[in-house]
């Protein structure tokens, strides 16, 4: 009778899984994903041409730092309007974190399983992902750092104050780091992206993942050259000016 109760509750359960409708979280999880993943890559293109405003003049960045401050809504500006840009990039960039950890390896043997697979079949499109796993583990600590900075500093942002932090505070070696992965990261999410959800598709997938692969490869150069000569510029500005205070033009004549 014992074992009857048994097993008529098993078959329950299989009958309950099978007719059962399909859970639509990890679809939605999913999605969410591939959202903030896109809002963050489009922001870090915006990011990265604000901050090589420091490649045009000094002047130039300063303008630029004082529109993010809100200088186009109040007089002078406000650092308040920085650290709300910065809260809600960091909100993001944490559900983001979140999100993407669910598809990494939760044990040492998936690693190794995932390891072997990639080696034996030698994919491109299993080594890109393996790169942007590396990268997204650095840059949940590297953009914490940064971004913490940001958030606590609103008002160290300027030409002469962002040189400062990259030389005299010793933030050259995190910030390369950080162009590094998010460039990497990046653009291959936003290529994954693409193919996942069947963007700018051509005759043959073959055709347009070699097409997107060129295109990805180039930005990631474009940009990672692009903030590499920014940083040398903060770090020769910081070399030369070590108080970190800049006063514009027309406040100094």
């Amino acid at each position: 009778m014992k074992n009857k109760n048994i097993d008529y509750i098993i078959e329950g359960l299989i009958d309950r899984q099978v007719s059962g409708k399909k859970s639509k979280m990890p679809a939605r999880l999913d999605f969410f994903q591939s959202l903030s993943g896109l809002v963050l890559a489009l922001f870090m293109w915006v990011h990265m041409a604000l901050v090589s405003s420091i490649l045009i003049s000094e002047e130039f960045m300063y303008k630029v730092t004082k529109l993010l401050e809100g200088s186009w809504l109040i007089d002078g500006g406000h650092p308040a309007f920085v650290s709300v840009a910065v809260a809600m990039i960091f909100s993001i960039f944490v559900a983001h974190a979140f999100l993407a950890i669910r598809k990494f390896p939760n044990s040492y043997r998936q690693y190794r399983n995932f390891k072997a697979h990639m080696l034996m079949y030698s994919h491109d499109e299993t080594k890109l992902w393996f790169v942007q796993a590396i990268t997204g583990f650095a840059l949940f600590f590297l953009g914490s750092v940064h971004l913490y900075i940001m958030l606590t500093n609103p008002g160290d942002i300027g030409p002469y104050a962002s040189s400062y932090r990259v030389v005299e505070q010793w933030m050259w070696p995190l910030y390369l780091g950080l162009l590094i992965a998010v460039e990497l990261h990046g653009t291959i999410g936003l290529y994954k992206l693409v193919v996942k959800w069947g963007w700018f598709d051509n005759k043959t997938a073959k055709q347009t993942r070699a097409r997107l692969k060129k295109i990805k490869w180039a930005i990631t150069l474009f940009f990672l050259i692009l903030g590499i000569l920014s940083l040398l510029a903060y770090v020769k500005i910081g070399l030369q000016h070590h108080d970190g205070r800049y006063m514009p033009t027309q406040e100094t004549t």
